[in-house]
């Protein structure tokens, strides 16, 4: 089991940071990307992120730190964060490609894609989000580092869609869910 602790560790350690840094390069300059090309950006971006892996691989030891141990009384937050994430991940799986979940309307010249406002997204803006953040709930940095790649997505997607964005948003929260009317019965 160490070895797996020390795997998933170092995995986590290596790649979070250099993957949600890849969106602060997309969203603020997804105009720039668009005008540029897909392949071009994409050789350009994952270039960036296997590059920042492999640095941060040099510095795995100090980054994972010492080994705690294992901690049977983390099971239950960590199980419970776990299901809550396989909860939103099949709910938002349900509405968003691949395509879009690699970014491709974000630097598509020809396809701006479609406003998401059904399923999950009819109840939260950033399923995505909120489902990496409760698959790594007890990893506390990533909230502030991905709320401002929510911030600066969401602006992209302003300029992208203008007012129907706009009602989106009034309509629907940030974050966390609004409830689901009884069945039969709309919210108002």
């Amino acid at each position: 089991m160490d070895n797996a602790r020390y795997f998933i560790a170092v995995l986590m350690a290596i790649t979070l940071v250099p993957s949600v840094a890849s969106w602060y390069v997309i969203h603020p300059f997804a105009r720039f990307w668009r005008r540029l090309g897909t392949v071009a950006t994409y050789c350009i971006v994952y270039s960036v992120i296997i590059s920042g892996c492999l640095v941060l691989w040099e510095f795995r030891a100090a980054l994972v730190g010492a080994d705690l141990g294992f901690q049977p009384l983390l099971l239950l937050p960590a199980a419970a964060a776990a299901a809550a994430g396989i909860v939103i991940a099949r709910q938002r799986r349900k509405e968003l490609t691949q395509r879009v979940l690699v970014g491709m309307p974000e630097i598509s010249r020809r396809d701006k894609g479609k406003l998401l406002t059904g399923g999950i997204y009819g109840r939260t803006r950033n399923p995505r989000y909120l489902e990496f953040l409760t698959f790594s709930l007890l990893y506390a940095l990533m909230f502030p580092a991905l709320h401002l790649v929510v911030l600066l997505e969401e602006r992209e997607l302003r300029d992208r869609f203008g007012a129907e964005y706009e009602e989106y948003c009034r309509r629907v929260p940030r974050y966390l869910p609004k409830p689901q009317a009884p069945r039969g019965q709309t919210r108002i």
